[in-house]
């Protein structure tokens, strides 16, 4: 039987096997690896060598048939499938330590990557999103963004290579990147408080740093902040680094609370 991909799912199946093997090159080896979206099943063939225990969650039924079928000797042993949405049973997915690997549909990709750094048992992920997306997550200097911070909090991430349309059945519009992160520290900040923070800092990247932050604080206190840390007023909010982002962040909530 033809599987079709299904557009509501925001399907793509890929077709390229050398874009398939660099993925998997691209994956260290793990005691247990979470695959999102396994589709095919092509990738997961691959990921099966590279752990002691893949967990893979599908929400397509029809896909779920054909893996069963496919993977019917491995789900006996190593394998785990689960037809579930993800994001919906992150708790289910994240029990124990795991590292990531996915084939992200473009309007779910933000999020799932989010939901990885900020969970405890993700040691890292390599994923395939939309080109531009897979930018934010990986700017640096001029181009940082509020995306690019957060992982900087964890570690480095680094966009491994582009996937042209052409490399998927069906051809999306876009181009498409992996992007990979292995998380070498454990940030020490109100996760949820600073990712809200620093939307506010780049809520109009044009406008000054002290301008966004007039949404959270007052002026006078945001001015006496940035004289504290040798910052000017004029400054844009891609032109501080990740340490003075920490820092101001802390000023603020503590003057929230006197």
């Amino acid at each position: 039987m033809q599987i079709k991909a299904k557009k509501h799912f925001g399907q793509n199946f890929l077709k390229n096997e050398s874009i398939k093997n660099k993925i998997i090159q691209s994956i260290p080896d793990s005691k247990k690896i979470v695959e999102i979206g396994p589709g095919l099943g092509d990738l997961t063939h691959g990921l099966l060598a590279k752990c002691e225990q893949l967990v893979c969650f599908e929400i397509d039924s029809d896909l779920i048939e054909h893996l069963k079928s496919r993977f019917s000797h491995e789900l006996e042993g190593k394998m785990q499938l689960i037809n579930a949405d993800a994001l919906k049973v992150w708790g289910e997915l994240s029990k124990q330590p795991y590292f990531l690997a996915a084939n992200l549909p473009y309007y779910v990709a933000t999020n799932i990557i989010l939901k990885a750094l900020r969970d405890k048992n993700c040691s890292g992920f390599v994923v395939m999103i939309q080109r531009e997306v897979a930018q934010k997550f990986c700017a640096k200097d001029a181009e940082q963004n509020s995306l690019s911070l957060l992982s900087c909090l964890y570690g480095e991430c680094e966009l491994l290579f582009d996937v042209e349309p052409e490399c998927f059945e069906p051809a999306p519009k876009v181009t498409s990147s992996v992007i990979k992160l292995v998380k070498n520290k454990e940030p020490d900040c109100d996760i949820a408080g600073f990712e809200s923070f620093l939307k506010s800092c780049f809520a109009a990247p044009r406008k000054t740093l002290a301008k966004n932050l007039l949404a959270i604080a007052q002026k006078e206190r945001i001015l006496r902040i940035f004289e504290q840390l040798g910052i000017k007023e004029s400054i844009r909010a891609h032109e501080l680094n990740l340490a003075l982002f920490l820092k101001i962040f802390d000023e603020v909530r503590d003057a929230k609370r006197q």
